[in-house]
This record gives C-alpha cells, structure tokens and sequence, in this order.
C-alpha cells in the first residue's frame, strides 16, 4: 500500500501510517468520532470502553450513511455534524501533550493552547478531505483491556475489500472515557506525528511548527 502524504503550508510531511484511499479517510474520521450528548447513541458514563467506541462509531457512520447528506453539496454539513461529535469525546489536549512529548513541558500556557487549537483543526481538514471516500466499511469488535485508568479497545475495520486492525486508545477523566490514540494496522497516530513534529522542531523550533501550522492551506481556503 502507497504512503499518504499531508501538506502543512509549504512543508510537506510524510504520514507514515500504511493506509490508502478509504482507510485513510475512515481511520482519520474514526479517531476523531465520540458519540455527543444528545445525539441518542450516547454511552452512560461509567460504560465499558467497549460501549462508549461502539456508540460513538454508531453515531459516526450514522452521519456517514445518511442519504440526505451524500454528495458534495453537503459535506461542509457532514464535516461540522462530524465536528460536533469529535469535540464531546476526544480529548486534543492529551493527543497534543503525547505528541509533543518533552517539549510539552517547555512551553508556556499560551503555546500549549494554541497549539491545542491549531492541531485540531489540522486533524479536522484530514479527516473531511477524504470524507467523501466513504464506502460503507464497518467495524468488528474483538476485545477490551482496562489498566489504572488507561483502557485499549481493539477492534477491525471490514468490508468486501478491506481488513485492517484499528485499536483505540481512552483515558478515563471524571469518570469518563476519552479517545487519544488510535493504532492502525500497527502504527500509533500519536507517534507518527510525534516523529514529524520532533524532526521540525529538531531542525527550526516549536515557533516554526506553530507558524507552518497557522499558514498551511486549510480545505475551506482552497476551494475560494
């Protein structure tokens, strides 16, 4: 399978995750998916991590199957219905302090959070970038694992063509459960761009990832 690549302004990062075409685009919508109050897919709070991925899926491939919202003229409403679900049950603070490993602890509140900011919406142009390459894939469930508060759910995305593991990684705050990292067939979302961000920061500075974060051609952006 081809490597992906992902444009950030005029740097040009190599995603390392051995995805193609509609892997790509589900594992990206997939990590991002965690089922909002209200929606009516909802976990209880104090749910089996089992529960809380399989409700949020249900909720993310409702969207996605959704007649009344196929075709190009409504995938800025499919991509701000995704986004909505994304901001309930992923947690982009603890993504972001995983990436960026020891430089977390350098940075001043101000960075942390703009950063924060920056990453998310990055991961959200991802994901609805390669939205319409949705082709009715579905998620098999296979085991669980909970250990002090940090819980792996491992699961595989099927369709007639397809088969990959997709193991998804929660932490457990307030009695909750939130989504940091997602493994796909092997590779960690969270040390892919780890790696990326540590090699531009390495050669420039955390100030030059900011920036080519803030410059880099967003999906809405591209299409004026």
């Amino acid at each position: 399978m081809s490597y992906v690549g992902i444009n950030i302004g005029a740097l040009t990062v190599n995603d390392t995750i051995r995805l193609s075409g509609i892997i790509n685009a589900i594992f990206i919508s997939l990590i991002l998916g965690w089922a909002p109050a209200g929606s009516g897919q909802t976990a209880p709070e104090h749910a089996p991590t089992t529960a809380v991925v399989r409700a949020t899926l249900d909720a993310v491939f409702h969207i996605l199957d959704d007649q009344q919202l196929k075709g190009p003229g409504h995938l800025t409403q499919r991509r701000h219905l995704l986004e909505n679900i994304i901001a309930e049950r992923f947690d982009y603070e603890e993504m972001s302090k995983r990436t960026l490993a020891a430089q977390w602890k350098l940075l001043t509140q101000s960075d942390r959070q703009e950063f924060v900011q920056l990453f998310k919406a990055f991961l959200s142009d991802q994901y609805a970038a390669r939205i319409e390459g949705y082709a009715g894939e579905r998620v098999v469930y296979l085991s669980e694992r909970t250990v002090d508060g940090y819980a792996e759910v491992r699961t595989r995305l099927v369709s007639d063509k397809l088969d990959f593991p997709m193991d998804y990684r929660l932490t457990n705050k307030g009695g909750a459960w939130f989504a940091y990292d997602v493994i796909v067939d092997g590779v960690s979302l969270v040390m892919n761009y780890r790696s990326q961000f540590t090699k531009i920061m390495t050669e420039s500075s955390f100030q030059e990832l900011l920036r080519r974060l803030r410059e880099r051609p967003t999906k809405d952006s591209a299409k004026n």
